[in-house]
């Protein structure tokens, strides 16, 4: 063993390597384990951090340092490549008001963090902290520290804020959870809870549709397009027996039978416009589309790896009338949407393409098609991004009135270039693609070196803190901050705008960034619709967290 305590005499940053990676691994195989169906995850490094801390093995501080601020860097990178595809899109329609109530659930949030400081001993930092931990919100954290470095620079009070996220933090992951449990249990009858796992609206559906609707016989497909708002893709059309693969100049016909690819909320509307449904079930997992009739078609998923291809509108490479087939639905990141000609393709994409085999083996050679290709991410692009970020994150913005200017910080900087990586970076033929292991990977690592560290970090005073008045104190206004928010702008989603509760509690966990609660919410709720509120609010909540914290810091410390 000499040569192992000589190493680490030698070396002090090996050690911290070592603890930080012992941390992760107990951590993580914690998180494994479920009480009531509840599970902390990943969160569980935190906690396993603050009692390695307790012991004070005299880390060196530079390289835990370096660790806990390159692991949330790489975090809020990754997030914003993930959700910038579909970030501005979110923001449309409904989304528009679901971000909105999201902000409400932030906003209220800052407004009693500061009301509790002013009526109590606690000070605002650490206050900041408190809210920080009730809200799950690790990035947050660090943004606001980086915005108290600049303002005082004071270490203590730094790692106060840390001690207080600690502490708020436990209740603030069971706290979204009693919220929800108290919700169902009072505002929910059981009637509608019953038909929760029923609604699926948004989802891709498949149907066969007959033509009896003497008002579009013997009209083409682009004029009939134009009577209707909604958007549909037609895959095949039988007419007298023969499958056609049909255009914009198709004739349809009466008794002419269309196979049509549309969102399920849309199957009633194209049941008025074309005549009746057939009986048919095409959404069955087992259905073999390559014999489906007597014909020559077949249909294939083909990958975009074709770097000239990314950022390419699906119109303008006029597939269809080329080669005579037809893209029914593009998956993108697990996600399937409706073809469109003005849909802008990315690498990674997955087309479901139908024709002859010659024409779609045509199709692939141009669309690339090679998968292997996806397994090596554009890693330039990261590094750019990563570096970009933080450039934007130093870059300081003045407010009137203010001392100091305004920094968007490790957390900020990046998440914002991510996100504007991923949404506009195909525009400009950028590769951002990595597949979802690869960016799960890369945010998982990330979050947990940064939750390790940041454990470590606060443990050295946590259990002399938690078992006094003053921890007591913190834990209960962590609690409040955590419920009161959430119950208020859930009632007025629920009883002004008529949300129903799958999609409430969904956008309930995402301006929260409490994917726990969210794991909840799924295994008592089926379908996807809790998920598809949470990512639709939480890259708006994420970043209204990390700036108007600094804000906070900076107007009223």
């Amino acid at each position: 063993m000499d040569w192992f305590m000589k190493t680490i005499i030698e070396s002090p940053s090996v050690l911290s390597i070592i603890i930080i990676s012992i941390v992760s691994a107990v951590g993580l195989q914690l998180g494994k384990l479920k009480l009531l169906n509840i599970s902390l995850g990943i969160t569980f490094v935190f906690f396993v951090g603050i009692v390695i801390g307790h012991f004070n093995f005299d880390l060196n501080k530079d390289m835990l340092n370096f660790a806990q601020n390159f692991g949330l860097i790489l975090f809020v990178y990754a997030l914003g490549l993930q959700v910038g595809p579909g970030f501005f899109s979110s923001l449309r329609a409904g989304g528009l008001r679901m971000n909105m109530l999201a902000l409400g659930v932030v906003f209220l949030g800052l407004i009693l963090t500061v009301i509790f400081s002013y009526a109590s001993d606690i000070s605002l930092p650490n206050m900041v902290g408190i809210l920080c931990g009730a809200t799950t919100n690790t990035p947050a954290l660090g943004a606001a520290q980086q915005a108290l470095q600049q303002i005082s620079g004071n270490s203590r009070v730094i790692a106060d804020m840390a001690l207080a996220t600690a502490i708020a933090y436990p209740l603030g992951v069971v706290g979204v959870i009693l919220a929800i449990i108290f919700l169902r249990k009072c505002f929910v009858p059981n009637e509608e809870f019953a038909k929760l796992s029923e609604k699926k609206e948004n989802e891709m559906h498949v149907g066969e549709f007959h033509i009896t609707n003497p008002a579009i016989e013997g009209k083409s497909i682009v004029d009939i397009m134009k009577l209707t708002a909604k958007h549909f893709v037609i895959s095949r059309i039988w007419h007298d027996g023969i499958v056609t693969i049909p255009t914009s100049a198709s004739i349809l016909r009466h008794n002419d039978h269309l196979l049509i690819i549309s969102k399920k909320s849309d199957v009633e509307h194209i049941k008025v416009l074309f005549g009746e449904q057939e009986n048919v079930d095409w959404n069955k997992e087992d259905i073999d589309w390559n014999h489906i009739d007597n014909s020559q078609l077949v249909s294939r998923r083909i990958i975009i790896t074709n770097s000239k291809i990314n950022g390419e509108k699906l119109g303008s490479l006029k597939l269809r009338n080329n080669y005579g087939i037809n893209i029914t639905r593009i998956n993108r990141a697990g996600i399937d949407l409706l073809a469109s000609s003005d849909l802008m393709l990315q690498i990674g994409d997955k087309l479901t393409v139908v024709g002859e085999k010659a024409s779609i083996d045509n199709v692939a050679k141009i669309l690339g098609d090679e998968e292997k290709r996806l397994n090596t991410p554009n890693l330039i692009a990261i590094f750019l991004g990563i570096a970009l970020g933080l450039i934007l994150g130093a870059l300081p913005i003045p407010f009137p009135g203010m001392d100091f200017p305004i920094r968007l910080g490790i957390a900020g900087g990046p998440i914002i270039v991510g996100i504007l990586m991923g949404s506009f970076g195909p525009r400009f033929h950028i590769t951002t693609y990595t597949t979802q292991s690869a960016n799960l990977l890369m945010r998982q690592f990330g979050l947990t070196v940064y939750l390790a560290c940041l454990g470590i970090g606060a443990g050295e005073h946590f259990f002399e803190t938690v078992f006094q008045t003053e921890g007591l104190i913190w834990i209960g206004f962590g609690f409040i901050l955590t419920v009161v928010p959430v119950l208020i702008v859930a009632l007025i989603a629920m009883k002004v705008y008529k949300i129903d509760f799958a999609r409430n509690v969904g956008m309930l966990c995402g301006s929260m960034a409490n994917p726990m609660a969210l794991s909840y919410v799924n295994s008592t709720i089926d379908g996807d619709e809790p998920a598809v509120a949470y990512a639709t609010v939480y890259p708006v909540s994420m970043f209204a967290r990390i700036v108007f914290t600094q804000l906070l810091l900076m107007l009223f410390f």
